[in-house]
């Protein structure tokens, strides 16, 4: 269990993925310490029972009058209906309050280990349950043996305080034999609340080892081989072959359609073989030129191909053609600082432009 891939074999040395640790959330699987909860649920019922011991009195007492008094009556059980609501109210007066905080307390030290998390996951049937071999594994696991470790350290606990507990107080509980009914009742109930705080606290401690014990056994049951890793990784991101070729495909397509914009441009500025950035100026639609394609090495030869196919000016600018490709965007407007020399470049196009008008 600890360390070992249940399929593979591989060691289980990576740290679980936030998928992982949703995926557990999921499906109920949570590490949650069920000495901490009847610790804090010990604390409260008897808490709650001794703030209760006045109202337990005063009920019973009254239900003893009420009882004593039927006794006198020559038909005590002529209407039985009213004996029967009066005990029902009388018990659930004295059990409710206890029961109530007991669900509560269960509840919050249940749902502050969980984050109040809710699922149905775990009800449903599983065939795995069912599985015989499984089931002895389970039983003759390191979780089993823990848990057969805890219970032993928590029977002896309780065994060691009660005979502490007995030596101490022997004399005194002699003594409640002459002592009256009332007064004797209370120092029993003092003797109870003393060794059931007494064991709290000793549970205390066990519960604190267990929930470090339950965090350490469920991180590491969480744990992740290196293939799982990568297997997660392809199911959720993608197989990074497939990816590679989605990137490809995308790439194309953009050099597809920025190549069929290069007729459309003014003129483009190349350096001579390794930079090339297509420009087009149109007064009515942008205040500044935009770049309508650009591309390095065997880009810039197409792109300058493309043009001269289509009779676009080629000017050779080596610093312009770098710092252009480095500094534009595609379908963007030049920066400010490259519109003196590209207005430089355009006037000289619109002039070669006129006068070969001109001699036509």
């Amino acid at each position: 269990m600890v360390g070992l891939a249940e399929s593979n074999g591989q060691e289980k040395t990576e740290q679980p993925t936030s998928k992982r640790r949703n995926d557990a959330r999921k499906e109920g699987n949570l590490f949650q310490s069920k000495d901490a909860v009847t610790v804090v649920m010990l604390f409260g019922v008897f808490w709650m029972i001794k703030l209760m011991i006045p109202l337990l009195y005063v009920t019973i007492r009254d239900c003893m009058v009420y009882f004593f008094t039927l006794v006198r009556d020559p038909e005590p059980f002529s209407k039985p209906p009213h004996i029967y609501i009066y005990m029902v109210v009388a018990i659930i007066k004295c059990s409710l309050p206890v029961l109530m905080a007991s669900v509560v307390l269960g509840i919050i030290s249940h749902g502050v280990q969980t984050r109040f998390n809710f699922t149905m996951q775990p009800l449903k049937p599983k065939l795995s349950k069912f599985n015989p071999i499984s089931g002895i594994k389970r039983m003759f696991g390191i979780k089993k043996l823990v848990d057969l470790a805890k219970n032993l350290i928590k029977i002896s606990l309780l065994i060691a305080l009660l005979f502490n507990l007995l030596k101490t107080d022997l004399i005194v509980v002699a003594q409640m034999l002459d002592m009256p009914v009332y007064t004797s009742a209370i120092r029993t109930l003092e003797l109870v609340f003393e060794l059931v705080m007494k064991v709290c606290l000793v549970f205390t401690v066990v519960a604190f080892f267990d929930y470090l014990y339950q965090r350490w056994d469920y991180e590491n049951n969480l744990k992740m081989t290196k293939q799982e890793v990568k297997d997660e990784y392809k199911n959720t991101e993608g197989s990074p072959e497939i990816k590679g070729r989605i990137r490809k495909v995308q790439r194309q397509m953009h050099l597809s359609r920025m190549m069929q914009k290069v007729p459309e441009a003014d003129v483009i500025i190349r350096n001579p073989t390794h930079f090339a950035v297509a420009l087009k100026y149109d007064p009515d639609k942008h205040g500044a030129p935009v770049v309508l394609a650009k591309g390095q090495d065997h880009v810039a030869l197409r792109i300058v191909r493309i043009g001269e196919e289509n009779g676009v000016f080629v000017m050779e600018d080596r610093p312009l053609a770098r710092a252009l490709y480095a500094s534009c965007e595609i379908d963007r407007e030049i920066p400010a600082e490259f519109y003196g020399a590209v207005a430089e470049i355009l006037v000289y196009i619109y002039r070669e432009s006129h006068r070969e008008d001109l001699l036509q």
